[in-house]
């Protein structure tokens, strides 16, 4: 039994029979149609252009398309400059003026093309879908040209809308338009499983895109978690991000995409490292600063200057929550600075670094007044980061630790388990959980500690949840046994480097392992999967993609510049249409050359799962919604023609 109040309500936006009768007709209509195509992507870590790249190519599925279309019409080039076209619609019209001899023909031409590819992949969806998704100055051309009959589009009106166009010099923008369309209709739901933030160089401009996006979500990974805890004003976590964008060389990010003033923090490195050449700290450079490059040696030594804060600041806030469990990680008492020796365990390493003029033996986590100053700045620059914050916000309201989506489980990092492939008990803030209890826990805590309103004084001590789930063992966004940051730091032996996995890992190569896990959280392993990112998959040393028998995915495939020699691949999609569910196994991006060309690769596209029947919108989550509301109209109209409920009917019905 429908709620009448619900009704009534529902009366004020549908007035009368009839209003209530098109609606129905309009939702019937909608939930006929294929489900639009979801992508699903892990491990961006700020590279943006390849990123930017993935997602206008649509993974491949543009160019199956153009090759579709246009197989015999065009050569292969020929369809290679047109997926170009709309990759990177700026750089490939910036080509074409070099070395088209007519480049209006050029124009007209493309645009041509372009509305055949538009027409292609907006054909599951209703006219009103497509016109919110077309840019508002072309809106009305655009519609005119994707829904003109067969005849009028080999006749004059084309010819007229297209000439025009170019008459009055607005083609190539409308190109460009036309690109973006193909792109955004292409893609009709987008998955970010984790880990936007470190290691590349423009975090800052992936979140810039993905709030324009029409429909985007996260799953939470632990790059992001500890972002979002910096972005509290939290000590650990803003030492934290720092070392490793400045370790980088992710100064134009740090200092211009999001505005932070780094300079007390190399006042600071210059003070007490002068004379050290911080050998060990030099950055990695896998792309030179454009607007803020900083001598090396200086990023050297403030890269070292942060890495002491932070294991100061760490041992604090171990100090301060006993219920982490993280004493072990106390590394800073463990030195003896009289013989430049460590012992971790029951074994004493040397110190490839014995220079440590800011640490008080006696008090080694004390921070100097200098260092207090600095840490107060940056945290302070944190909060107040108006665009920092509204990264985080949207990752924040369009995110969570997992997610189900259309009766697929999504999540960056693990499950903790035990050996036996049983859910691990975890106590922690005063409940003992594990499975999906636990995750559903941390989530509300994450919300809550990210939320919560505090006094000055207390600012930035919310975060110290986010570091926790930066690196403990008992974290589902970490998933190893400790992070040995000060080990690969000062100790030369690589063997005290060593981060084990947690039995996850190994695990999910059982097929009843994944099952399980897909039944922990209410789905039928038959017909759903699991998407995980956080571990590179290694292709080149034959490691696949697929575990669990076809029931999990692990799509970090490496996107990151620094894991491609490890990986041998840049990144996985993975692809979710009305049909079949797919691998997209992508080469290293090629970024824009000096002469405006670029060379696209093709992506290795997999089927994994063909649908056993195509999949409807009324099979989707949006589609169940649909049809509840499709009933309550049904109920409305029968209230209306039983008379229990007025209709509002203008004098021009009577």
């Amino acid at each position: 039994m429908i709620d009448r109040n619900l009704l009534k309500n529902l009366s004020k936006k549908y007035p009368d029979v009839k209003s209530a009768t098109q609606e129905i007709v309009n939702l019937s209509a909608i939930l006929s149609l294929p489900k639009g195509t979801e992508y699903y992507l892990s491990d961006l870590h700020g590279e943006h252009e390849a990123f930017i790249h993935m997602l206008k190519s649509a993974s491949g599925v543009i160019k199956g398309k153009i090759d579709e279309i246009f197989g015999p019409d065009l050569t292969s080039e020929e369809r290679n400059e047109l997926a170009a076209l709309v990759y990177n619609a700026e750089a490939e019209i910036a080509r074409r003026k070099k070395s088209e001899n007519d480049f209006d023909r050029w124009c007209k031409a493309s645009i041509l093309h372009l509305v055949l590819i538009c027409k292609s992949v907006c054909n599951k969806y209703t006219q009103s879908k497509i016109r919110k998704r077309l840019p508002k100055e072309y809106a009305y051309i655009i519609d005119e040209l994707l829904h003109a009959d067969d005849e009028a589009n080999m006749g004059n009106y084309y010819t007229q809308i297209i000439n025009t166009m170019v008459e009055c010099r607005v083609a190539e923008e409308f190109i460009i338009e036309m690109a973006d369309v193909i792109s955004s209709l292409a893609v009709d739901r987008l998955h970010i499983i984790g880990d936007i933030w470190d290691r590349g160089s423009h975090p800052d401009r992936i979140m810039d895109y993905l709030m324009e996006f029409h429909d985007v979500d996260f799953q939470w990974g632990n790059h992001d978690i500890v972002w979002i805890g910096a972005a509290t004003g939290n000590w650990a976590c803003i030492a934290n991000v720092l070392r490793m964008n400045i370790s980088y060389n992710n100064f134009d990010m740090l200092e211009v995409g999001y505005g932070f003033n780094l300079r007390p923090l190399a006042i600071l490195a210059e003070k007490y490292y002068k004379y050290d050449p911080c050998i060990k700290f030099w950055p990695k450079v896998i792309e030179e600063n454009k607007m803020d490059p900083v001598d090396p040696g200086l990023a050297a030594k403030m890269n070292k200057a942060i890495a002491i804060l932070q294991f100061k600041i760490e041992g604090q806030r171990i100090k301060a929550h006993p219920e982490y469990h993280l004493e072990h990680r106390r590394m800073l008492e463990k030195i003896d600075f009289d013989r430049g020796t460590i012992r971790i365990g029951d074994k004493e390493y040397e110190l490839n670094d014995k220079n440590f003029p800011t640490i008080d033996p006696s008090d080694p986590y004390k921070l100097t007044n200098d260092e207090e100053q600095v840490m107060k700045g940056l945290s302070l620059a944190f909060l107040q980061n108006e665009k920092l914050q509204r990264h985080i916000r949207f990752m924040m309201t369009h995110g969570a630790l997992y997610m189900i989506v259309n009766g697929n489980l999504m999540y960056h990092g693990c499950i903790p388990m035990n050996e036996d492939g049983t859910f691990k008990e975890i106590e922690f803030m005063g409940k003992k959980l594990s499975g999906r209890a636990y995750m559903d826990h941390l989530d509300q805590l994450v919300r809550e500690a990210f939320f919560r309103e505090e006094p000055p004084k207390r600012k930035g001590k919310s975060g110290d949840l986010m570091w926790y789930l930066w690196l403990s063992a008992n974290s589902p966004l970490f998933g190893k046994d400790q992070m040995t940051t000060f080990e690969r730091c000062f100790i030369d032996d690589k063997a005290s480097h060593k981060e084990h996995t947690v039995p996850y890992y190994k695990l999910i190569n059982q097929q009843e392992v994944c099952e399980n896990i897909l039944r922990e959280f209410g789905l039928d392993p038959e017909d759903n999967v699991i998407l995980n990112g956080h571990v590179p998959v290694k292709i080149k040393d034959g490691e696949s993609p697929v575990k669990g028998g076809g029931r999990l995915f692990i799509i970090d495939g490496g996107m990151s510049k620094a894991y491609q020699k490890t990986t041998g691949i840049a990144g996985y999609t993975f692809i979710f249409n009305s049909r079949y569910m797919a691998l997209a196994e992508h080469k290293p991006y090629s970024p824009l050359q000096p002469d405006g060309t670029q060379v696209f690769h093709s992506p290795l596209i997999t089927i994994v799962k063909n649908m056993r029947k195509r999949v409807l919108i009324q099979d989707t989550d949006i589609g169940q919604e649909l049809l509840r509301e499709k009933e309550e109209l049904k109920a409305l109209v029968a209230e209306y023609r039983s008379g229990t409920m007025k209709q509002r009917i203008s004098q021009r019905d009577y």
